[in-house]
């Protein structure tokens, strides 16, 4: 019989390369050393763990998912003839006992083959090489405050480096934050990335459509839910990318809403926000319909209004404009359509500028997406909204949440209505990559097969 075998089969050569482009970035800024930990395995209860997920920053760099890692990059600054550039992986040995236990370990000696490091060690020899590699070094890129116990690592070494100063070793003179550099570089897609959330976008479409033909009434939230759950596991996704939402009736109003917990009634919608993670890359979708099929002509006035500035966000993604065009297109179409159905009073001009379509629509229209379902980069410098640039990946969810009001009409009373896509800008415009769940109430009426 054969033994434990590694994790699937991969190629290094997307990580190698964001190495690389690290190294670059590192030494256009004058060369140094960076530390980029993994995540912490965390106690569930007593003797139980959580899942273990690698940290972002980590596997964006190294495609490496065990725990008890760190990466280590040396940059020597640029026509350094006494030092090359370097990826090194700290990761645990192997250790036939445990993986009875625990399942595989690559250990150092295969970590290095498979995943294409320069060197590659044991973690427990990471203190003490760490602390000789530091010195002399014009600067350390680390990420202080995200992990107590790694800070206190770090600042030991800088300790034992500074301790040395009368043998001629100097600590590194600045500390610069490495995961504003890694921010700028996850921003911009590349082709795995891509393909991989391309992927992730169909499985959560498939989750949605069996969610919708699923629904009816009388079910609880959180049979629905097992559905969407059936569905990301079996075509390969790790687990959610995220706490599923799905919300009945007046907990549509509620924007993260996770009890997941109560009876779907008849003539109520249900709003579902869900999608799994693939190969560390996150989907997020949001669909709402009818639980028992059909829309009722208030539910079907709000839905569409909200698929109108959906459908009219999308269209201003393109490159060169500004992350917040979409969310301003949504924005106009929104309070135009309040206005008519008589839940705001005034002017258009007059709702932007009082901003009182917030009693209805509360958040911004999009987010990155990436590794994390809310990822890595700036959204503005200053007063400078981002602009967009092709490979960049955003969502677009404008919605509407009405919850009983001595102002509003009763027939709109805890209607929640959110439309999510995800977004990659292309060089003419946008590709929607979770197109493959209907949106049109005639298209959702359809696949629920009630019309």
């Amino acid at each position: 019989m054969d033994n434990p075998t590694p994790q699937q089969t991969m190629s290094c050569a997307p990580y190698r390369q964001r190495r690389l482009s690290l190294i670059q970035r590192m030494q256009a800024a004058g060369g140094g050393i960076a530390v980029i930990p993994t995540a912490a395995e965390r106690p569930r209860n007593r003797d139980t763990l959580f899942p273990f997920r690698a940290d972002s920053y980590f596997q964006y760099l190294t495609g490496f998912n065990e725990p008890e890692a760190v990466l280590l990059i040396i940059a020597p600054p640029p026509n350094s003839a006494t030092q090359a550039a370097q990826s090194i992986l700290f990761c645990r040995e192997k250790h036939p006992e445990r993986e009875i236990w625990d399942g595989f370990r690559h250990g150092p000696e295969l970590a290095k083959e498979n995943f294409a490091f320069d060197a590659a060690y044991p973690i427990t020899a990471f203190d003490q090489q760490f602390a000789e590699q530091l010195a002399d070094q014009p600067a350390l890129w680390y990420s202080l405050g995200h992990d107590a116990a790694w800070d206190a690592r770090i600042t030991a070494a800088l300790n034992t480096v500074r301790s040395q100063g009368r043998s001629g070793k100097r600590a590194p003179a600045e500390i610069r934050d490495v995961h504003v550099t890694l921010d700028a570089m996850r921003l911009i897609k590349d082709e795995h990335e891509l393909a991989t959330m391309r992927r992730a976008g169909e499985i959560a479409a498939q989750a949605h459509c069996r969610a919708m033909r699923f629904t009816q009434p009388g079910q609880h939230e959180f049979e629905v839910e097992a559905e969407l759950l059936h569905t990301f596991r079996r075509h390969g996704c790790e687990a959610p990318a995220y706490p599923s939402i799905v919300a009945g009736g007046a907990n549509a109003t509620v924007l993260h809403y996770v009890g997941n917990d109560q009876r779907l009634n008849d003539g109520d919608l249900l709003l579902i926000d869900a999608a799994g993670e693939l190969d560390g890359y996150a989907a997020d979708i949001t669909r709402t319909f009818p639980v028992n099929g059909r829309f009722s002509p208030a539910q079907a006035a709000i839905y569409q209004l909200v698929l109108d500035a959906q459908l009219a966000a999308i269209a201003a993604v393109k490159p060169g404009v500004s992350f917040l065009a979409p969310h301003e297109a949504a924005l106009r179409v929104l309070a135009q359509g309040l206005i008519g159905l008589n839940l705001l009073s005034g002017t258009v001009a007059e709702a932007l500028a009082n901003e009182s379509y917030k009693k209805f629509f509360m958040h911004r229209t999009s987010h990155w997406l990436g590794k994390d379902v809310h990822d890595a980069g700036e959204y503005r410098q200053g007063e400078q909204w981002a602009t967009l640039q092709p490979g960049m990946v955003l969502t677009i969810e404008p919605g509407c949440y009405i919850r009983p009001d001595k102002d509003v009409p009763e027939a709109f009373w805890n209607i929640g209505v959110r439309i999510e896509d995800d977004a990659v800008v292309t060089t003419t415009g946008c590709e929607i990559i979770t197109a493959g769940v209907p949106k049109t109430i005639a298209d959702i009426e359809a696949l629920m097969c009630k019309n």
